[in-house]
C-alpha cells in the first residue's frame, strides 16, 4: 500500500502549538502539521499531537491550547526549527524565544501574532496522534503573511522520531 504516495505533493501549513499543564505549570510547545478546521458554525479547529512528544503529555491535562500560524520570515523559520527540532524533554524552549502568558496562562509566542487560543472540547484517538478539538476563546490575526508550509519549511531533524 502506497499511502506515502497518496499524500505526496500535499503542502500543509505548519503551526506551533503551545500549552501549559495546569497541575505542574509546565509549559510545552511543538511544531504541528496535522490540523484542520472542522466546523463553520460554531467554529471548531482540530489539532493533532503525536503521542511521543512532551506537548502531548502536557495537553493530556490541559484545558486550553494555543495554535500559532507561522509565516515564512527568518524569525518564523527559527521558531519552526526551535519547536520542531528540539524536545522539551531536554531544553526549555520558552527560554529561547519571546513569549507572554495568554488566556488561561497558555504561552503565546510574540513573534507569531496570528493565533487562536481554544478550549479543548474533545480528545480523539487517531492512531499515533491524538486529535484535540478546539473551541476558540481568543483569536488574533496580526499581520497577514503567507503561512510557512511543509514544502517551505527548512530541513529539520525532529526532536522525537515519528511514531
Amino acid at each position: 500500500m502506497d499511502s506515502d504516495g497518496f499524500v505526496a505533493g500535499f503542502d500543509y501549513p505548519m503551526f506551533v502549538v503551545t500549552t501549559v499543564d495546569p497541575g505542574t505549570g509546565t509549559r510545552a510547545g511543538c511544531l504541528v502539521g496535522f490540523t484542520t478546521q472542522t466546523s463553520i458554525e460554531p467554529f471548531r479547529f482540530l489539532v493533532c499531537l503525536s503521542r511521543q512528544n512532551r506537548t502531548y503529555r502536557a495537553a493530556e491535562a490541559a484545558e486550553f491550547l494555543a495554535v500559532h500560524v507561522l509565516g515564512r520570515s527568518g524569525e518564523q523559520q527559527r521558531l519552526a526549527s526551535l519547536f520542531g527540532e528540539r524536545t522539551g524533554d531536554e531544553i526549555d524552549k520558552f527560554e529561547r524565544c519571546s513569549w507572554r502568558p495568554g488566556p488561561e496562562g497558555v504561552p503565546l509566542l510574540t513573534e507569531a501574532p496570528r493565533r487562536l487560543v481554544g478550549r479543548i472540547e474533545e480528545r480523539v484517538d487517531l492512531g499515533d496522534h491524538v486529535g484535540f478539538l478546539l473551541a476558540p476563546i481568543d483569536v488574533a490575526v496580526g499581520a497577514e503573511a503567507d503561512p510557512l508550509t511543509f514544502r517551505t519549511l527548512p530541513d529539520l531533524e525532529p526532536g522525537h522520531e515519528a511514531g
